[in-house]
């Protein structure tokens, strides 16, 4: 192997990182010219200027698994790795939307709990259940693209459960059909919203709060399961270092194109297993 390959892959790499994400300090840096009192050079579009036609020149980091692709064909002298880079990039991109999916689950879970809260405080200080909504709505976002149909609806004394529990369907807005319950008893059998709404947060907070229990409880497994994947690179790296040069094996020897091959299935198999097991626990 040629002594510059290294160095090479190594410079390669860190010019697509710095070409993937150079544009992000963009803002920052031109904020930082103007309030230091610096002036922009001659020529320099305006602020928030953006050639069109070219949304997409923001990449996602999925496509960092085609950088690793050519660093490994590079170092390798193979061109597999460039084969399976782009089989790899919407695998990683549907895990990382799942896993954006997650979080948003989760902020509006807890929008919800603060949009409960809100009305219950308003209430207290008098503001009518419409107004409280309105306030309650608007300060947390709780109701997502549903928010004007609802506010509508308290607005102009529209079915406000029913409004409230379609907003519900939402992924994470399950807490919504609980204050459809509330405000549909406080209509129709005159009990005290604020009251029920009190009960309906605690219960939410205590449910967030068990979630978040178990998943701390599984973070261990979730460890266990990184430390997995990450054996084989740890080994390959290890045979690197002891010059046993195991990419060359892997990729221009038949044996090795067998391993490759058979490894690179049992390990897929065995993460995907993994993570179904860790992944029931947590739906359980």
């Amino acid at each position: 192997m040629v002594t510059g390959q290294p160095v090479f892959a190594a410079a390669l790499c860190a010019g697509a990182a710095v070409w993937l994400f150079a544009g992000r300090d963009r803002g920052p840096r031109r904020g930082r010219l103007l309030f230091a009192g610096g002036a922009l050079p001659v020529g320099t579009p305006p602020l928030g200027w953006w050639p069109r036609g070219r949304p997409g020149l923001r990449l996602k980091p999925e496509w960092l698994c085609l950088v690793g692709a050519l660093v490994l064909a590079v170092l390798g002298e193979s061109l597999l790795p460039l084969l399976a880079g782009p089989a790899a990039v919407p695998l990683v991109g549907r895990r990382l939307r799942a896993r954006e999916r997650g979080k948003e689950r989760d902020r509006r879970a807890d929008a919800v709990i603060e949009l409960c809260a809100a009305i219950a405080a308003e209430l207290r200080a008098g503001c009518q259940p419409g107004q409280a909504l309105r306030f309650g709505a608007r300060a947390t976002g709780a109701l997502g693209a549903e928010e004007p149909a609802v506010l509508a609806a308290a607005r102009f004394g529209g079915d406000v459960p029913e409004a409230l529990r379609r907003a519900a369907g939402a992924d994470g807005a399950d807490g919504l059909a609980g204050l459809a319950a509330c405000w549909q008893v406080a209509v129709d059998g005159g009990a005290g919203l604020a009251a029920g709404l009190d009960r309906l947060e605690a219960a939410l907070r205590d449910q967030r709060e068990q979630r978040e229990r178990l998943r701390a409880q599984l973070s261990g497994a979730w460890a266990t399961v990184v430390l997995l994947a990450l054996l084989p690179v740890a080994g390959l790296a290890m045979g690197a270092a002891l010059g046993a040069e195991p990419l060359r094996v892997l990729l221009h020897t038949p044996a090795g194109l067998a391993c490759l091959v058979v490894g690179g299935a049992l390990e897929a198999a065995g993460l995907w297993w993994a993570g179904r097991i860790v992944r029931a626990g947590e739906e359980s």
